[in-house]
């Protein structure tokens, strides 16, 4: 049987597992139940630039590296996944507050994008163009960027993590991590004892868990890192996209920032379809996911029929213990968030939301909320939630829908239900996103699709061909085969 992995206090920085060189210590607790899970003394500016020059030392050996051994590796990641599956869960669980649904869906991504990622390496290509200069041949060359740094959030985090680092690695990148604060762990320390399992040469991952405030724009800022990957907040994800295009060293970055998104049910859906997606698509993981659901439009004709059984849907809602196999909806990140999502529901009554479920809050644990006769001024039509909220608008028609569906400066996931699937199709391609679903919940992700937004939801996309884009570039190199002449 594995043995279980432990030492989580400690911090691989530059090929050694040791204590990061701060006087701040981080207490990781279960969201739950508040148990103590890990004090991690945390990284500092020199750490932090220990592992940027030891990966970028690395990164040089791991790129000759042929590309089957890379694919290999990245093989051996996906069958530690399985035989770790359980542990892997359980941290899930008990430091992200993932229900064990959750749990196993980002398990599943996870190891996803890295079998994804063990495709990889072979699927780079380059090419020839022709020269209208006689005797010269041009070469594109596509190679790695180098070092890449990746920002993960809390919600997520082992999936959106691996979801930078496995394909940057693949791709013959060194990788630098710095996972939320919240979730450490399952954010990058879980996936560093995982890649050193499979053999990843020492320096070629490190992460570095530190406060913000003392190293956040330095990683950013940071000469080594050719290209930043942040997943989180547009506010912050505005910050990093100008320190990587105004700062001394411009550098590429990935942004997948905040969401906003629409489930829109025309007059002709299938409403226990479209209720049945609805609730997965709004309480998964209590919300807390840039794709959940914010805003429920639905036609007028059809308005109060849904409203009545996405209610009663809704109210079987088991709520409590995330390690409980039947909970669908469990605990609240932090108490910052809790407090965020008390005001929201406060305002939601406030501006005059119909209120047609609500529930005790306990603890981190907040019951979902429903709300009715919502309109696009409303907070809770605006910002993104992230939690166990919910409010409902009308639309007088499919037109109205669509319009109160782009009603928003961000862009990034979205859905339609209708009998009509050519016309869902059409609507779809009229919602400014990124990501648009017919007759399915806004909370999809595959391995090999294109994954991103528009507008205010970020920049750059994920997965798939748009990986390989992603993390490499390209070098454009002319062969002159004959002498050139030249004028003078």
């Amino acid at each position: 049987m594995t043995e279980r992995y432990t030492d989580f206090h400690l911090q691989p920085i530059a090929g050694e597992w040791r204590e990061g060189g701060s006087d701040r210590r981080l207490t990781v607790t279960n969201p739950y139940n508040q148990d103590e899970l890990v004090t991690i003394p945390l990284a500092n500016r020199e750490d932090l630039d220990a592992a940027y020059l030891a990966a970028e030392k690395a990164q040089r050996e791991w790129a000759a590296t042929p590309p089957g051994e890379r694919a290999a590796l990245l093989q051996r990641v996906v069958e530690i996944f399985d035989a770790r599956k359980e542990e892997i869960i359980d941290w899930l669980i008990r430091e992200a507050g993932s229900t064990r649904l959750k749990a196993n869906v980002e398990w599943g991504a996870a190891r996803g994008i890295t079998q994804e990622a063990a495709s990889m390496p072979g699927r780079v290509h380059g090419m020839t163009l022709a020269s209208d200069v006689p005797g010269k041949e041009n070469r594109i060359y596509r190679k790695p960027l180098g070092v890449v740094g990746v920002i993960s959030p809390w919600n997520f985090p082992l999936h959106l993590s691996q979801r930078s680092i496995a394909p940057a690695l693949a791709l013959g990148n060194a990788v630098v991590v710095k996972p939320a604060s919240d979730t450490p762990v399952t954010g990058g320390l879980l996936l560093a004892r995982i890649f050193e399992e499979a053999g990843l040469p020492k320096g070629v991952l490190s992460v570095v868990v530190g406060a913000g405030s003392e190293i956040g724009d330095a990683f950013v800022e940071h000469r080594v890192p050719r290209m930043i990957s942040f997943t989180g907040s547009t506010p912050v994800g505005r910050r990093i996209g100008g320190i990587c295009s105004g700062g001394e060293h411009i550098k590429k970055v990935a942004l997948e920032l905040g969401g906003n998104s629409p489930f829109v049910v025309l007059d002709d859906a299938d409403l226990d379809q479209a209720v049945n997606a609805a609730t997965m698509g709004k309480f998964l993981h209590q919300g807390q996911i840039c794709m959940a659901i914010n805003r429920i439009i639905v036609d007028e004709r059809r308005y109060d029929e849904f409203v009545e059984r996405f209610v009663a849907k809704v109210k079987g809602l088991t709520v409590g213990d995330p390690d409980d196999m039947a909970t669908v909806v469990g605990p609240i990140i932090n108490a910052k968030q809790r407090e965020g999502l008390e005001a929201k529901i406060a305002t939601a009554r406030e501006e005059g939301a119909t209120v047609l479920l609500d529930g005790p809050i306990e603890g981190q644990v907040i019951s979902p909320h429903v709300f009715g006769d919502v309109t696009p001024a409303m907070e809770i039509s605006r910002e993104e939630i992230f939690g166990p909220l919910v409010g409902i608008q009308k639309a007088r028609d499919e037109a109205h829908a669509l319009e109160l569906a782009n009603a928003s400066e961000y862009g990034l996931s979205s859905a339609v239900f209708t009998a009509d699937l050519a016309r869902g199709a059409r609507f779809a391609q009229g919602i400014k996103a990124g990501m648009t679903h017919v007759n399915d919940m806004p909370v999809n992700d595959e391995a090999h699709v294109a994954f991103g937004g528009e507008k205010n939801s970020g920049l750059g996309r994920f997965n798939g061909d748009w990986a390989i884009e992603e993390f490499t570039t390209d070098q454009w190199i002319s062969v002159q085969h004959s002498p050139r002449g030249y004028p003078f």
